[in-house]
């Protein structure tokens, strides 16, 4: 008797979808026609480092900068030439240096705590939250030392985070808060843009996300002290604060972070179209929301009032003893059909074997061992259960909730879903 093919495409049964997903960079008229005149006027960066108005950069820069400024309200916009240089300028702006501990999800891009070593201090990873995949404020309270400086804030998968609570603990412990808004430009947290709420916000315009010049990055703040710390760090600051007689010189060993007039023409035109995109993720990520509800064991997203999720990706809980088979093997079945979703983000960071073995620069485990340093900060499997979870075995994300991607491809997404529901028993086999 001949056995029954399954439907199921990874038993080597029809795809529930066979053509790709588009790319998400998306570049208009404008950002070609700005960067026509950049390369016609042959100015291709207008940083100098010396102090003057050159030191600001050049008119690409600066226009990007005010339309940024207008956008979230603030004093102060600097771009960088990534989100990564913006942490550290951030951070050093902030007076973090060796000997201090900042707090930081473990369930985050590696810059978020790496931004921190570069300043010779110590990350000390507080768990997330279950829902929002954000600092659990209780969790921050737990780890918070004599020795804590800031706290870098990372607003998830566009998700802000609970900055209320936040910014009480930071309050009562005079402490920084950097907000990592490089996944979340334009969410709201009670009604109020994040990156606005903390001292600084630092964005990020990454060949990946929602706005792009390939690679950027930019800060926000209202404090005009930080404001011109983190310029001195952009600009070779050393070499500057001289002549421009800046009174406070620490963590001014000034960098190259400078964007292009390029990168600058490029962001413009994405600025621009911000908006725009945002309302495309969130009609597409509540589109599928409502198809997928009722699904056993989807824990799907969903937001608190005068919140707004902006959908970098759409991640959902995957509850293996309700949907009756594991992640992993419903992810795998999932690719099988045509449908890109991952299993977990990344691997929570304190389990990377820079924090387990406890050093970063030179061989004696600096800035871990560093006579500045008189904490002993713990990095072992466990400390943050929760992220833990969710990596390895709750999480999936997918990415596919953008422009120019339609509700037909949504369609794609939720027939691949329930077609796998309808089989789940066979994906048992791949537990075996």
């Amino acid at each position: 008797m001949r056995k029954k093919m399954s439907n199921l495409a990874i038993f080597k049964g029809k795809k529930t979808r066979n053509r790709p997903f588009v790319g998400s960079a998306i570049i208009g008229k404008e950002e070609v026609s700005r960067v026509k005149k950049v390369l016609a006027s042959g100015m291709l960066s207008g940083f100098i480092a010396k102090a003057g108005e050159s030191f600001l950069g050049g008119r690409e820069v600066r226009e990007l900068e005010s339309l940024i400024k207008a956008y979230f309200s603030v004093k102060f916009a600097i771009t960088l030439n990534s989100a990564t240089a913006g942490l550290h300028a951030a951070l050093g702006a902030c007076g973090v240096g060796p000997g201090d501990e900042v707090i930081v999800t473990p369930y985050t891009m590696s810059a978020s705590a790496t931004a921190i070593l570069m300043l010779n201090a110590v990350p000390v990873f507080a768990d997330i939250e279950k829902d929002t995949f954000c600092l659990d404020p209780q969790q921050i309270e737990k780890v918070v030392s004599p020795r804590t400086k800031a706290i870098v804030v990372v607003h998830l998968f566009g998700h802000p985070a609970n900055m209320q609570a936040i910014k009480k603990i930071a309050r009562q412990h005079n402490l920084y808060i950097v907000e990592d808004c490089a996944q979340a430009p334009g969410a709201l947290y009670n009604g109020k843009l994040v990156g606005t709420i903390g001292d600084i916000g630092v964005f990020s315009l990454n060949q990946h996300k929602t706005i792009t010049c390939g690679e950027g990055g930019f800060c926000l703040t209202d404090n005009e002290k930080l404001a011109l710390k983190m310029r001195l760090i952009r600009n070779h600051g050393e070499a500057i604060v001289g002549d421009m007689q800046a009174k406070e010189i620490d963590n001014i060993v000034g960098y190259n972070y400078r964007m292009t007039e390029l990168e600058a023409a490029v962001s413009i035109g994405q600025f621009k179209r911000l908006d725009f995109l945002n309302r495309h993720r969130i009609g597409l990520a509540n589109y599928l929301t409502e198809k997928l509800a009722g699904l056993a064991g989807l824990q799907l997203p969903r937001e608190e009032n005068r919140n707004k999720h902006v959908y970098f990706v759409y991640p959902i809980r995957f509850r293996e003893e309700l949907a009756g088979v594991s992640r992993d093997s419903f992810v795998k079945a999932l690719n099988a059909e045509g449908i890109p979703f991952g299993a977990g983000y990344v691997r929570p960071l304190y389990l990377e074997p820079l924090y387990q073995k406890k050093i970063a620069y030179g061989k004696g485990g600096c800035p871990f061992s560093c006579s500045f340093y008189k904490g002993k900060v713990n990095y072992v499997k466990g400390i943050c259960p929760v992220a833990e979870k969710m990596h390895f075995k709750e999480l999936m994300l997918t990415s596919l909730c953008r422009y120019p991607h339609r509700k037909s491809d949504m369609d794609d997404v939720v027939s691949a879903f329930k077609k796998l529901y309808a089989h789940r028993n066979e994906l048992k086999k791949l537990e075996r």
